[in-house]
């Protein structure tokens, strides 16, 4: 047998065994249950938080139309997290306000989502695939937390912090948790759920009004993030949203994407859903070679029917434009403000 054959043998077993232990429960048990799974395959980190965010304030810049904090939190056993925080210029108000978490792809980090260059100075170059997200989100009325994740930027490991600004830990940081029983997944997506704790704490933010946006890399993060965690109201996943099958197993992608026996219990689309009934709009680029378009449209077909069954048809979108491995980007910020500002929003919470 070919080692092509064999291994496309594995895939289909995988699909097999997956759908004959798919439990009978309905509704919110089924749901509960493969959650409790997958937080199982991400790795053990603790569920709660263990600690306060003990904010730090490193800088505060003003900028045109906002302000952009850089803060660095306690997340968890130890660790901690540079987030830039990017508030919108407003008349002075009662009013709270509503929060996206963004999160960046691969990259130099953080600085390359909020218009800086990797050493902090501000960019004058063309913004690359991520287009400045979190700079579009501010001026779109949204408070912005942009976290570093673990293995870009100032939180690289130290043998990497010498090479280019693009290199990352991620190789070594996944290969290290794997061996003890963790994914950089579920070490990622953890520590973004801090970030949601920090954001509840600040006196400015609506805490029944966080979302998260992310790409790439990114777009794992803020799709299983949302997926585990009930307190982001909507998701913005771009560049990412696809079927493991004919995505990550289709070609070479950085370790951080791989989380063991995964296809045992679910595919991406099934672990998406679990987002439901709460808003997710997808985004995928019709030349995208990294997640090509084609298995996100299967994906999307298949959150249509776990929504359908819902009676939340519309909560879930597609974006399928015609560009490639990049943000998109208007559509996704209209539908943001749509479902995080728009007066009607008071009447869906519950």
């Amino acid at each position: 047998m070919k080692l092509e054959a064999y291994l496309k043998s594995l895939t289909e077993r995988a699909a097999s065994e997956r759908e004959a232990k798919r439990p009978s429960a309905a509704g919110e048990r089924r749901d509960e249950e493969l959650r409790a799974t997958f937080r199982r395959l991400l790795g053990h980190f603790p569920e709660q938080r263990m600690e306060p965010s003990e904010p730090l304030l490193l800088e505060r810049t003003p900028c045109d139309g906002y302000t952009r904090e850089r803060v660095e939190i306690a997340t968890l056993e130890g660790l901690r997290m540079g987030v830039y925080i990017l508030t919108p210029d407003r008349a002075a108000s009662s009013d709270l306000a509503p929060a996206v978490v963004a999160c960046h792809g691969h990259g130099y980090g953080s600085r390359e989502i909020v218009g800086l260059e990797p050493d902090g100075r501000e960019r004058k170059a063309a913004p690359g695939l991520h287009k400045d997200f979190a700079v579009q989100l501010v001026k779109k009325g949204f408070v912005v937390a942009a976290p570093e994740l673990i293995g870009f930027g100032d939180r690289k490991l130290e043998e990497d912090k010498t090479d280019e600004p693009g290199k990352n830990s991620c190789f070594k940081l996944a290969a290290h948790l794997l061996l003890t029983g963790r994914t950089l997944a579920g070490l990622r997506v953890s520590e973004t759920r801090r970030v949601i704790d920090y954001l509840q704490e600040r006196p400015e933010i609506d805490a029944s009004r966080i979302g998260i946006m992310g790409i790439s890399g990114g777009g794992l993060v803020a799709g299983f993030a949302a997926a585990l965690d009930e307190r982001i109201r909507c998701a913005v996943v771009s560049g990412y949203a696809s079927l493991f099958a004919e995505s990550i197993l289709d070609r070479n992608h950085c370790l951080d994407n791989y989380i063991p026996g995964v296809l045992m219990e679910a595919e991406m689309s099934e672990l998406l859903a679990l987002i439901a009934p709460r808003g997710l709009w997808l985004e995928s680029g019709a030349a995208d070679r990294v997640f090509p378009q084609a298995p996100a449209r299967k994906a999307f077909e298949e959150l249509k029917r776990r929504y359908a069954e819902l009676d939340a048809g519309e909560a879930v979108q597609a974006d399928f434009f015609e560009g490639g491995h990049e943000i998109h980007g208007t559509p996704a910020y209209a539908w943001l403000r749509e479902r995080l500002m728009d007066s009607g929003l008071s009447s869906e919470r519950g």
